[in-house]
């Protein structure tokens, strides 16, 4: 099987793979600093998640304050998404001259300032302003995290490093979503999200003060042409292509998907409040399950063919959720929610087994599409739905998986094509 077919990430595959002595001087588990190098970036993940998807669960109560349709009320979750799709490659750039920890800790610092404004926003105007600002800001943490760990984890330690941090990650998008769930039906959207940037200060500042300063990092260059080359190069790849491509579908799925389904359950014939809504999020629990699972779904079907399972899965629980019996509903989310995680882990860890060299701006490039994708699902998936119901938000999600598999299909034609030219190469 071709190292693009494995699925493992080469981050990770690399690290595993290499020797590691005493003589090491990177952290380890039991080690100095390890333990609180741990903590300190999953409550990065929790912060950063938290803050940017702290709306997604509040849009009918925005809409009803500013006066506004799903469609419109929808910007302030893709805004924070586009942000970051737009800043991650630049973040991690700077993330290359000037450390991790630095990046890092600036980037935290000005999304929390920026999300304790979020409340006093008097139009939907500013507030799309400032999620895209806030969107923009923690753009540094996925950017820096997996490279910080690369560098001061010993290799054999990496991979539960990197999955601690990706935990905290789904833990504060779902947290976000949950705790404004019941705070806003309570005392509203504004207190939800204060309470959220609350939160996400105390994270910020308990990072800085846990995570060990780096001993193996050399700051690089800087240099536009050195950056462009390598996004050209990535960009020019046919299966680096196809996987971006793919990130983005899938999230453009989930994206509408939980930004529309807040509205749908408002309405009859479900009528829930808005503390239930918030806590269906809880969903997410299934997605690092599944996503857990992808390595071994790849193991034994191979990278296509655990994508195929994923599109599969995913639609399906699309079809599920057009039905009006609320437990057919959870049931249909559960399924779109372990398809995506699983398709998402299958193509991001390819993208890193495929890249060669510039592995940093070919994972800044694949977080960059994943988060356009996202902010595309936001926007079509509210625009469908405010034209034509929770049929109109599906109709989007089942264009965009046969997607995937379109691509996916093509993946399998162009592999078969190389494979029977290598033969003639090979002379």
């Amino acid at each position: 099987m071709s190292p693009a077919d494995t699925g493992a990430s080469t981050v990770v595959g690399a690290a595993t793979s290499s020797s590691s002595d005493s003589s090491d001087s990177r952290m380890a588990p039991g080690g100095p600093g390890y333990g609180r190098m741990r903590l300190a970036l999953f409550l990065a993940g929790v912060a950063t998640f938290a803050l940017l998807y702290s709306t997604q669960a509040l849009l009918p109560l925005i809409s009803d304050d500013f006066g506004v349709a799903a469609s419109e009320a929808s910007w302030t979750v893709a805004a924070a998404t586009g942000g970051l799709a737009l800043f991650v490659l630049p973040m991690s750039a700077l993330s290359e001259r000037f450390g991790r920890r630095t990046v890092m800790t600036a980037s935290l610092a000005v999304a929390v300032t920026v999300g304790m404004l979020v409340p006093f926003a008097p139009s939907l105007g500013v507030l799309v302003v400032l999620r895209a600002l806030q969107g923009a800001a923690v753009a540094g943490v996925p950017a820096s995290a997996t490279a910080y760990l690369a560098e001061e984890v010993r290799p054999r330690a990496l991979v539960t490093a990197i999955g601690l941090f990706v935990a905290g990650n789904s833990v504060g998008g779902m947290s976000g979503r949950v705790i404004t769930g019941w705070v806003a039906q309570e005392w509203g959207w504004r207190v939800a999200v204060g309470v959220v940037g609350a939160v996400a200060v105390a994270c910020a500042v308990a990072f800085r003060l846990l995570l060990p300063a780096p001993k193996h990092f050399t700051p690089g260059s800087l240099r536009p042409r050195v950056l462009a080359r390598a996004v050209r190069d990535h960009l020019a790849n046919p299966l680096l292509g196809r996987l971006y491509a793919i990130g983005a579908l899938f999230m453009t799925v989930f994206g509408g998907v939980y930004t529309v389904i807040g509205y749908r359950l408002t309405e009859e014939p479900f009528g829930l409040p808005q503390g239930i809504i918030g806590s269906i999020f809880l969903v997410y629990l299934v997605g690092t399950a599944s996503a857990s699972a992808a390595g071994r779904l790849v193991g034994r079907l191979g990278r296509r063919g655990a994508l195929y399972l994923a599109g599969g899965t995913t639609a399906t629980g699309l079809l599920l959720s057009l039905t009006v019996w609320l437990p057919l509903v959870l049931l249909g989310l559960v399924l779109i929610t372990g398809g995506f995680f699983a398709g998402h882990a299958v193509a991001s860890s390819a993208v890193s087994k495929t890249a060669t060299t510039g592995r940093a701006q070919a994972a800044a490039l694949y977080q960059s599409t994943y988060y356009i994708g996202s902010s595309v699902g936001s926007t079509l998936g509210a625009t469908a739905f405010h034209a034509g119901g929770w049929a109109g938000t599906v109709g989007v999600g089942l264009l965009a998986v046969l997607g995937v598999v379109a691509i996916t299909v093509f993946g399998s034609h162009a592999a078969r094509v190389a494979a029977r030219r290598e033969p003639v190469g090979a002379h």
